[in-house]
């Protein structure tokens, strides 16, 4: 059964990928014939997982990238398909059909609602939790619930070690009272305010007890260091630090080691750090997972140079329903000494499922913008109106702003001659069809 099986799955595999789909679709049919055909295959070592609300997909291909650099050959899945399904197809096609996974490391990006469900069929030797945020609200509802959802993946590997973000005071409840657990963190630098920068905080309360938290300072959001005067719960010591961060000359040093960055923001540091610890783990030297991290491009897209007309500019991808991340695409544009134009661009919130629920647009922090370099802000796609209106809530000169609903149009604007840089900040969802009206350049960050 188990032969028959894997052969399935390969064959299924090889026939998606040649009409450029199958990556969740074999194992969905595999687990249907064979529900527990997971239990019945060998896994190397380390078999790794990696959720969160951001930076999943970033990170893996971060940890991938250092391991083969550094000679083990690792198993991950590239495609982002991120539940059982495709995390049944990525082993069973990787395996011999003896049920024998082929390759020193498995690297799973599992999503954060799912790992759960992923966890009955396989067991992680390590649990990589990067952040949580608040996130697709149609979905993921509140941090703390997706938090309940997680801890219950954890209850199904008690023997598995948790890799735990020290400076997210929810992310950190999963290893309360546990053992086997590692953090990892950013020490206090430059870049840290005594206030959140954030129009929200999802961390006011201690999560242990209810009262108040104190934060020494935070780094955004609700990461920082923080500590809670009624029942003791604080930050934990990490045992991997970013120990500096000097985002001008686009340089960090992480456990003593210096690494430059291709992309220099606060939320590219975490997942610079969660994959050196990660790499650290399977026992590759400091010195060596800093030479393979340093420069480092990322090739899943989300950060991708373009040309309109004779403009060179550059997309940042940005969740939808996902504040923290497009405060932090913001506090990138807006560190430009520079002039620029600003094309914000949301024409479907989801991928996945229809809605047109916009009240996450009112937890972004725009008012970022207001003591930019800014010289153009373009509001484009079918929700420009809704973009515009809470824009109308900003001090941003009103002559700065253009509401353009039309895409055709937008392509038009940002072609147009100009002197200043060009940004476009974007989710999965529409960066195709910015794609389609400008052209790539192979420079990805």
């Amino acid at each position: 059964m188990k032969f028959l099986m894997i052969l399935l799955c390969k064959l299924l595999a090889f026939v998606g990928k040649l009409v450029n789909k199958g990556s969740s679709l074999p194992g969905k049919i595999v687990l249907k014939l064979c529900p527990n055909i997971l239990q019945k295959i060998s896994l190397p070592k380390y078999v790794i997982a990696v959720t969160g609300s951001n930076g999943k997909t970033s990170t893996v291909e971060m940890i991938a990238n250092v391991m083969s650099e550094n000679g083990l050959k690792v198993v991950w899945n590239k495609e982002g398909s991120n539940q059982i399904e495709g995390v049944t197809t990525l082993l069973l096609k990787n395996s011999d059909l003896r049920g024998r996974v082929c390759g020193d490391v498995v690297v799973l990006e599992s999503d954060e609602r799912y790992a759960r469900h992923t966890f009955r069929h396989i067991k992680p030797t390590h649990f990589a939790v990067t952040n949580l945020y608040r996130d697709q609200l149609t979905r993921n509802v509140h941090p703390f619930w997706i938090y309940d959802i997680i801890k219950e993946a954890v209850d199904l590997i008690p023997n598995a070690e948790l890799l735990l973000n020290a400076d997210d005071p929810i992310v950190s409840m999963l290893g309360h009272k546990r053992d086997k657990v590692c953090y990892f963190a950013m020490a206090k630098n430059a870049y840290c305010t005594s206030e959140t920068d954030a129009l929200y905080n999802d961390c006011t309360y201690c999560p242990v007890c209810g009262n108040s938290l104190a934060y020494e300072y935070f780094h955004y959001a609700h990461l920082g260091k923080f500590s809670c005067e009624s029942c003791g719960y604080a930050s934990a010591e990490p045992k991997y630090l970013v120990d500096s961060a000097d985002l001008e000359s686009k340089r960090i040093s992480i456990c003593g080691e210096s690494i430059d960055l291709a992309f220099a923001s606060r939320y590219n540091v975490y997942n610079l750090c969660t994959a050196f610890a990660v790499c650290s783990i399977v026992g590759i030297p400091h010195e060596k997972i800093a030479s393979s991290l340093s420069s480092f491009i990322m090739k899943n897209g989300r950060v991708v140079r373009f040309k309109a007309g004779e403009n060179e500019g550059m997309l940042i991808t940005s969740k939808h329903e996902n504040s923290t991340s497009y405060n932090q695409s913001l506090e990138y544009v807006c560190a430009s000494k520079e002039k620029f134009t600003l094309a914000i661009i949301v024409d479907a919130i989801s991928r996945k499922y229809y809605t047109s629920e916009t009240s996450w647009l009112w937890d972004i922090s725009f008012e970022k913008l207001e003591n930019s370099t800014a010289e153009k802000i373009l509001l484009c796609g079918n929700y420009a109106y809704d973009l515009a209106t809470r824009f109308e809530m900003t001090k941003i000169d009103p002559s700065k702003i253009k509401v353009i609903p039309d895409l055709d149009e937008m392509a038009k604007e940002i072609a147009a001659p100009s002197d200043g840089k060009l940004y476009a900040i974007t989710c999965f969802s529409d960066k195709d069809k910015l794609f389609s009206r400008v052209e790539i350049l192979n420079d990805q960050i």
